[in-house]
């Protein structure tokens, strides 16, 4: 989570020079290449027919989704404002697991996550201008949750079956044939013209954001609880909204502050539900065996 903790405050810095189509796709095609590389260095199997429309699932989630939607909210907002309203992941991760797990985790659950939910489009709302002057950088930041969560979620039972970093890499080997012809036609369209540090944080976010990233995050939701490990993610936006501020001067007020406890907070408390509940089912079933 510290890795990705500075996506958000990167793409902020490298649309400053470059466009968030060519930011999304064209990380994508660097991390692929590597991907490439290390799958045939290492010599890995290919998965099998139901893995590759799984990994299809991650690849819209992880590769194009979360990518392209952010770099696109980030031209116009800040990075400490995308980070308040990405803190609803860990819960729309926990979502995930429990629908893709079979589980019924209960009630308490399910509200604490829509007071997140809500809490987190109050924020947007109110920090956009008021509540019918939601922005189109909102919109896309709640689709990006949406989209990391189902590549999260879908990830992390891949990798029990492929591994943590053969995952991500058939992911993205899988976006590559749609996220090649982007990244080319983008360039052509429009030519790069960024300065130093902009093409540097374009690479942090193609080597570490889009590929390194997940060879400890998918290991982890591997080796479980999905759940349990989830939580880390609620890191990640303190530590996006206080590289924010000391990477790019962006003041924390008093509704970035207030918005991102009560969104952080319903989001633990929620995911911190899940896994009680969990333990019980675990617990029963020892009993009875």
């Amino acid at each position: 989570m510290i890795a990705f903790s500075f996506t958000l405050p990167f793409t902020r810095v490298a649309v400053g020079g470059l466009s968030p189509l060519f930011i999304g796709s064209g990380r994508a095609v660097i991390a692929a290449l590597l991907a490439i590389a290390a799958l045939a260095i290492t010599r890995q199997r290919l998965p099998s027919g139901r893995q590759w429309v799984r990994l299809l699932a991650v690849a819209g989630g992880i590769v194009v989704g979360f990518p392209l939607l952010t770099s696109y909210a980030l031209v116009t907002a800040p990075a400490s404002h995308g980070a308040v309203v990405i803190a609803l992941l860990p819960a729309a991760t926990a979502v995930l697991a429990v629908i893709r797990a079979g589980e019924r985790p209960p009630l308490s659950f399910w509200v604490l996550a829509a007071i997140g939910a809500v809490a987190a489009l109050g924020f947007a709302s109110i920090q956009g201008g008021g509540f019918g002057q939601l922005g189109l950088s909102d919109l896309l930041l709640f689709g990006a949750v949406v989209a990391a969560a189902i590549g999260y979620a879908e990830g992390g039972l891949l990798a029990r079956e492929l591994g943590a970093w053969q995952t991500v890499s058939w992911a993205l080997v899988v976006a590559a044939p749609f996220m090649i012809p982007l990244a080319v036609f983008t360039a052509i369209q429009e030519p790069p013209t960024a300065e130093p540090i902009e093409w540097a944080a374009f690479g942090y976010l193609a080597v570490v954001s889009m590929f390194l990233g997940f060879f400890a995050w998918y290991h982890g939701l591997a080796i479980g609880p999905m759940a349990q490990v989830s939580q880390v993610q609620l890191i990640q936006p303190v530590l996006s909204i206080t590289w924010a501020a000391l990477i790019l001067g962006e003041e924390l007020t008093v509704p970035t502050v207030i918005g991102g406890a009560i969104v952080i907070l319903c989001a633990g408390v929620a995911v911190r539900i899940r896994l009680d509940r969990s333990a019980l089912l675990t617990s029963a079933r020892d009993s009875r065996g």
